[in-house]
């Protein structure tokens, strides 16, 4: 049967509703100003064109590095712990969410049994729904949803600038392991040179042509020669290791790999890059994800002045009772609204107040940790164009220098086996061509690791909201 209850001082409370409902926290500024220089100082590659690096590692022409890449991210432990909490976020952002609606709960119960003797049996059936809603007058609990909300976007930056990460490290190895490889390829043959050298030079000493001092020469330089194949197949060895590490491709599937791969030195594609540093930051997963942080912190503030603030509750249910006895049921039907409760904060040694400075303080640490965010991503950007600018105008001095010295050696061979130059002058000679091909490839991956800088300091194609 309907029944109605009257509650106590209503009408003060829908007074007093009122009145909160023109209450609004107050949160500081949830997009803070970080001023960047209008044009970047560095030159930039290909004019600044604007592009996607969303497909930049297929475009190095390499199928083997894009797979090792992808194998890598679907291994690597900080990859998987971003996404755990990306998980993490989205369930907090459901439960904030859910606050703002009303909570209800269904019940259900059955008894039989007697009250007294001499008293008929009766079951007693129930079932009700009760429902709970705070109204969110003052906006506290749409704050706590705004920044799970911004705490969800943020991880879900972290997780991308996770795979940028492993996707940067794996193509630093590998394009270590091809110039590694080269570096191997041209100490075998120098190392060919001297064993040659030595043994004419000894077969000279054996019949008194030249002095034993020239043949220990010789010989000391071929096995120098030799020591270097040895340690630079150790430095091969250990990036091959590195790989297996970072990838988790068993060690003989990866060689394999790589025997085609590596047969063509690997040369990374041009990065587009916009000329304006504030477009580019836009790209930045760490700087997008340190706004969202100020965000968050915004929120707090507001969540936090909102517990000073009085809090107004609702709730109320419906039920139906079905009462059997000695064959007879009755059925009631049960409804009631309220309590409306007012929760009025007196007293509690501070504990408000003081929530709320720390979380002031939170925020202004958020502002300061962005813009210094933005601050470092323009001089990651500048460092990667300087780098790039630098191997650039030494390529054509290093090509020079190795076809000089190639030549210089050709020469010092051609005399040498005529009698006409020493064989220290054939050893001089010799060191400065090797050291001229060795300074041209570390030239050349200085030059890829100066693209891959480039290529994570932009964001590695991160677009928010993707």
């Amino acid at each position: 049967m309907p029944h109605s209850r009257r509650v106590p001082g209503l009408a003060t409370l829908s007074v007093l509703t009122l009145a909160l409902t023109g209450c609004a926290i107050t949160m500081p500024a949830t997009q803070v100003e970080a001023p960047v220089t209008a044009q970047w100082q560095a030159p930039l590659p290909h004019q600044g064109t604007v592009g996607s690096l969303s497909q930049w590692w297929q475009q190095q022409g390499d199928p083997v590095l894009v797979e090792l890449i992808e194998a890598a991210q679907a291994v690597s432990p900080s990859v998987a712990q971003a996404m755990a909490r990306v998980e993490s976020a989205r369930a907090q952002r459901t439960t904030a969410s859910a606050a703002l609606l009303p909570k209800v709960d269904a019940s259900v119960a059955a008894s039989r049994g007697v009250s007294q003797p001499n008293v008929p049996v009766a079951t007693t059936q129930t079932i009700g729904l009760q429902a709970a809603w705070e109204l969110d007058l003052v906006g506290a609990n749409r704050a706590v949803s705004k920044a799970a909300d911004a705490q969800l976007q943020g991880t879900q930056a972290q997780w991308h600038d996770a795979r940028v990460a492993v996707a940067a490290e794996v193509a630093n190895t590998y394009y270590s392991l091809s110039t590694c490889y080269q570096q191997l390829e041209v100490a075998r043959k120098d190392a060919a040179s001297r064993q040659e050298t030595a043994r004419l030079a000894g077969i000279s000493a054996t019949a008194g042509f030249t002095a034993p001092s020239v043949a220990a020469l010789a010989r000391a330089s071929a096995a120098d020669g030799s020591s270097r194949v040895t340690q630079q197949t150790a430095a091969c060895e250990i990036d091959t290791k590195a790989l297996v590490a970072l990838t988790g491709v068993p060690e003989v599937d990866l060689k394999q790999k790589l025997a085609s791969a590596l047969a063509k030195p690997a040369q990374a594609a041009p990065v587009s890059i916009a000329s304006v540093p504030a477009q580019t930051l836009t790209q930045r997963p760490d700087v997008f994800a340190a706004e969202r942080d100020v965000v968050v912190a915004s929120a707090q503030v507001g969540s936090a002045k909102a517990q000073r603030y009085p809090r107004l509750t609702l709730s109320g249910n419906v039920g139906a009772l079905r009462y059997s006895s000695m064959g007879t049921e009755t059925n009631l039907d049960t409804w009631s609204f309220g309590p409306l409760a007012l929760t009025l904060p007196i007293f509690d040694g501070g504990a408000r107040k003081a929530n709320v400075v720390a979380a002031e303080a939170n925020y202004t640490q958020a502002v300061a940790v962005y813009r210094a965010k933005v601050r470092q991503a323009v001089r990651e950007v500048e460092e990667a164009l300087v780098n790039l600018q630098s191997t650039d105008a030494r390529k054509q001095d290093a090509e020079v220098s190795t076809r000089g010295y190639a030549e210089s050696l050709a020469a010092t061979e051609g005399r040498y086996g005529q009698g006409l130059a020493s064989l220290v002058e054939l050893e001089d000679a010799r060191r400065s061509a090797l050291a001229s091909q060795s300074a041209q490839l570390a030239l050349a991956l200085e030059r890829n690791r100066a693209w891959v800088a480039l290529y994570r300091a932009l964001g590695g194609g991160f677009e928010p909201g993707n």
